[in-house]
């Protein structure tokens, strides 16, 4: 008889802990995240392994209220003493989060787009002189201001082209981030971007007016020159009547 009556406390115990499982579960998919927290913790507490795994998750995306990395190893680390595999992976990512700490780092708070304007998207700004007087400095200007142009256009093709700037973050560091890191990395890349773009523009604006005030001066005072020296035949003329620096506008 008490063998009998020891079974079915036992039975009547599962089915209880059953019941206060599948009333945390209901909570937590209603996103009642605090009353979850207390209820997997009670049931964390007496030993209920996938309350455990529950409480790491929660701990681990946030839910608990802040990302706690430390307490979601904790119950992490009960359930996986107990063989939990979704626990057990867990452990190991984080493992590796501990190893590649630095690359996320750099992702989340450090990256500025430097491999975005360096290399062959480092455009040098052309040496442009107040006034060419003589063509072969004329032909100089125009062919340095086209290179730069040239490069100016890769330039905002190749950054319009990574955009979201997260498509740079190496998938394997992209598994490793938790949430509030994902969040963190999208909104300080976004932001590099946008950086990037305005520099651009603004150190475009300020070459092309450079370039308009020496075509303007050099082209009043080949004019001039020209009308000077245009009763004299037997003098050859530079054709300045073609476009001084004409090559195309660089690209918003």
């Amino acid at each position: 008889m008490k063998r009998f009556l020891l079974a079915a406390c036992l039975l009547a115990c599962s089915a209880a802990r059953a019941d206060a499982l599948s009333d945390a579960n209901a909570l937590f998919a209603s996103k009642a995240y605090p009353q979850a927290l207390a209820a997997y913790t009670k049931l964390g507490n007496s030993g209920n392994v996938e309350a455990q795994q529950h409480l790491g998750e929660m701990y681990w995306y946030g839910e608990a209220g802040a990302v706690d990395e430390a307490k979601a190893q904790l119950w992490f680390g009960k359930a996986a003493a107990k063989g939990n595999p979704v626990a057990i992976a867990s452990l190991a990512l984080i493992k590796q989060r501990g190893l590649r700490r630095a690359e996320i780092a750099h992702w989340v708070e450090q990256y500025q787009g430097e491999d975005l304007k360096s290399g062959s998207f480092d455009c040098a700004v052309p040496r442009i002189p107040a006034i060419s007087k003589q063509s072969a400095d004329i032909e100089r200007v125009s062919a340095s201001v086209t290179k730069w142009q040239d490069c100016y256009n890769a330039f905002v093709t190749n950054l319009n082209a990574a955009s979201p700037l997260t498509k740079r973050i190496p998938a394997d560091i992209v598994k490793l981030m938790n949430e509030a890191e994902t969040r963190r990395a999208g909104e300080r890349l976004a932001l590099v971007q946008e950086n990037l773009a305005e520099e651009s523009r603004v150190a475009a604006k300020l070459v092309l007016a450079d370039v308009a005030a020496w075509r303007s001066a050099t082209e009043a005072y080949v004019k001039e020159h020209n009308a000077i020296i245009a009763a004299s035949p037997a003098v050859q003329l530079y054709d300045f009547d073609k476009p001084i620096g004409a090559a195309a506008r660089p690209k918003n």
